[in-house]
């Protein structure tokens, strides 16, 4: 099936909150289910198809996986917009296991969920260097633990979250750190674990995964062209921190889709924080508008990614 994008129609993808960034680096990090779900609506507003959503602890703004919190959100969410993608994550937080990742699955049958394809050193633990101090006792605990961490994302789990993907209705966003997962991505669809057509983004700038500079998402896409075929995937770019809006200009010339969002960077521009994530989807919508193209529309997303 042509994948390749015809039109001057673009998918923003908004990250809404994450797991990575703390309460400590910005007073605007979304925590609550209202917070998370209002930042949701907004960035949806703003131009973003799809919104990615982790759930966090109300009161400390710790990654969770409970359940009744992403009901919460979806809730919420579903209330005002029952157009916008979702797209939830089973990649969950550091620490998680796999089982509580991937329960959104079956619990709510997102039309995407995120599926990392490979384990990998997760380093976190520079950002100790930048903050002395923290809201709260497990920041720094967090932090500490990624020195000593895998994220651990096996053949066996990864085959397990697809067929839980598979039989609830959900299609896989298959999230890449470096070129190594493109190779464990074709052995998954050879072996018929994912089923074409693919969606794929390319996750730039994690300590322990590819960097975010111009040549690594190159080395990506053209990797994923070799091992997939031209036009034949569907495919985005995540830029960590400073490297978001850079990184997102390069996918959109060479082809691809965008995700920005507080997940992955704090800041609408040098030291300046955004206060929500719709600021952050507004930046990239103009940029866009440089390049003559447009934020596709829910409905639009959908058919460029079989949903």
């Amino acid at each position: 099936m042509e994948m390749t994008v015809a039109t001057n129609k673009r998918i923003i993808s908004c990250a809404i909150t994450g797991s990575i960034h703390l309460p400590t680096m910005t007073p605007y990090l979304p925590i609550t289910p209202d917070e998370i779900a209002g930042n949701a609506l907004d960035a949806a507003d703003a131009g973003a198809a799809i919104v990615h959503i982790h759930a966090r602890n109300p009161e400390t703004g710790q990654p969770s996986p409970d359940l009744n919190i992403y009901r919460q959100i979806l809730d919420r969410v579903r209330a005002k917009n029952d157009d916008v993608i979702i797209c939830l994550t089973t990649g969950g937080g550091a620490g998680m296991s796999v089982e509580q990742r991937v329960s959104v699955v079956p619990e709510f049958k997102p039309e995407l969920a995120s599926m990392n394809t490979g384990s990998m050193n997760w380093g976190m633990f520079p950002l100790l260097n930048k903050y002395k101090e923290f809201k709260f006792p497990w920041e720094g605990q967090y932090l500490t633990a990624t020195k000593d961490f895998i994220f651990p994302n096996t053949f066996e789990s990864m085959e397990k979250m697809c067929k839980i993907m598979d039989a609830n209705g959900t299609k896989p966003e298959l999230e890449a750190y470096d070129v190594g997962h493109l190779q464990n991505i074709a052995y998954m669809l050879q072996a018929g674990i994912v089923k074409p057509p693919i969606t794929m983004q390319f996750v730039t700038g994690i300590l322990g995964g590819i960097g975010s500079s111009p040549y690594d998402i190159m080395t990506m896409h053209q990797t994923a062209d070799r091992l997939f075929g031209k036009g034949q995937y569907n495919w985005s770019v995540i830029g960590a921190g400073k490297a978001e809006f850079p990184d997102a200009m390069m996918s959109l010339i060479l082809g691809g889709h965008v995700r920005v969002g507080m997940e992955d960077n704090l800041y609408l521009s040098k030291g300046v924080l955004a206060k929500s994530n719709a600021e952050l989807v507004a930046k990239i919508v103009r940029m866009m508008g440089d390049l003559d193209l447009e934020p596709a529309t829910p409905a639009e997303a959908r058919e460029m990614l079989v949903l």
